[in-house]
């Protein structure tokens, strides 16, 4: 199977989004996290944007030794020397080079013509390659650019010595169709050149792990994303998404990764506590419902074969483990297996009267904790048992004797 690698922006595009904020030592603790996760590429942050921003990609840089560590900059020689500054102590650098394509980010943002914003491509890009071990350069806002200026600007910045040419789709616009045919595209224009292909989706349209998963089936072989989806605006591709989606899709993409899949919680859990921001219960893979199941038809086939309602286990991706909800919607193998794993297992009428009241409680409220299980569970038990019929009385004991 063919490899994608991860390249993980969680230090620097995801903490750019509000109320994501980093300090030195949380990006620190959460690089260490991803490097044990096995993330190929740690982007720990932007050292033009403040002090604090290289001195946190410069100690990141100092610590992290089996996953590479890479450094934004704009297309300009102050933005690259303060990167190369800052990924100084790294044992395999990258110097991570950007520049807009799109017209509109051109004419309006940059106010910079085809020929002039080509030009400095090239220039600055071989100048990080000149000063760096690796060089990737972004064509920010790819997805709106036009498709034959797109390919002169990857042809110029391989020929300058960017080894990776990543194509984002900046403002989450473009359609998984429309994403890969752009892949294809640029791919052409490359030729034969020893360049990888990276994708980089946000999640303005939620497509985002879409189009990234349509990029490498078109032949990407980098992957840009972040833990539990955060980032600018509506965030980026998920990083757990993706890599659980080739995973369990294996038939369809033929791709593996280097990601540890039993420390996919562990790390979002670890984020979720540095950035003091909890994932929705909804969310895929993660969420704390995506291994939870009140139906009462869903429990029964949980119970009797998990694959009936889940495509991945729990345990597979570090998760403790799934939970059987009890609610109104719950049947009662699901109730009496609660009740087992509580130490208090019920059966026949006890088992009824329980589940009767279980649904009653369910009506009234939307939360029924173990608590409530167990008082509901010894009620019904004390009733079952005051209700069950006498013995016959012996014939001695009938005549007194």
């Amino acid at each position: 199977m063919d490899t994608v690698r991860i390249f993980d922006t969680t230090l620097r595009d995801g903490e750019q989004s509000p109320g994501f904020s980093m300090n030195t030592e949380e990006k620190l603790r959460l690089a260490a996290q991803l490097e044990e996760l096995g993330v190929d590429v740690i982007e720990a942050g932007f050292p033009i944007a403040s002090a604090g921003d290289l001195e946190a990609v410069h100690a990141v840089a100092g610590r992290i030794r089996r996953s590479q560590v890479a450094a934004l900059a704009r297309a300009a020689q102050p933005d690259i020397d303060a990167a190369l500054r800052a990924l100084e102590p790294a044992a395999r650098p990258r110097v991570h080079v950007f520049l807009a394509t799109s017209d509109l980010h051109l004419e309006h943002k940059l106010r910079l013509s085809r020929p002039e914003a080509l030009e400095r491509v090239g220039r600055m890009v071989r100048y990080a390659a000149e000063r760096s071990q690796e060089v990737e350069f972004s064509a920010e806002d790819a997805s709106r650019s036009d498709p034959e200026y797109l390919g002169q600007v990857a042809l110029a910045a391989a020929d300058a010595g960017a080894t990776i040419i990543n194509l984002p789709d900046t403002v989450g616009y473009t359609t998984p169709e429309e994403y890969a045919a752009m892949f294809r595209g640029v791919a052409r224009r490359l030729g034969s050149r020893r360049v990888s292909l990276s994708a980089h989706c946000h999640n303005d349209l939620g497509m985002a792990v879409a189009n990234s998963l349509a990029a490498v089936a078109a032949g990407a072989r980098q992957v840009e994303c972040t833990i539990n989806g955060i980032g600018e605006r509506a965030g980026n591709a998920s990083l757990e998404e993706f890599v659980v989606a080739l995973k369990v899709r294996g038939d369809r993409f033929a791709l593996r990764t280097g990601i540890r899949l039993d420390q996919i919680y562990r790390t979002s859990r670890l984020l979720s506590e540095i950035t003091g921001v909890h994932v929705p219960p909804n969310k895929a893979v993660v969420g704390a419902n995506a291994f939870a199941h009140e139906a009462g038809i869903h429990q029964d086939g949980i119970l009797k074969n998990p694959l009936t309602y889940e495509i991945v286990s729990p345990e597979t991706l570090g998760i403790p483990a799934r939970r059987l909800v009890i609610g109104k919607h719950s049947g009662r193998n699901a109730l009496r297996a609660r009740l087992s794993e509580l130490g208090c297992p019920l059966a026949g009428d006890a088992l009824e009267a329980a589940y009767r009241a279980v649904t009653e409680h369910a009506d009234q409220s939307k939360n029924l904790s173990d608590r409530d299980l167990l008082h509901i569970a010894i009620r019904a038990s004390r009733g079952a048992a005051s209700t069950s019929p006498s013995p016959e009385p012996s014939p001695a004991t009938a005549l007194g004797g």
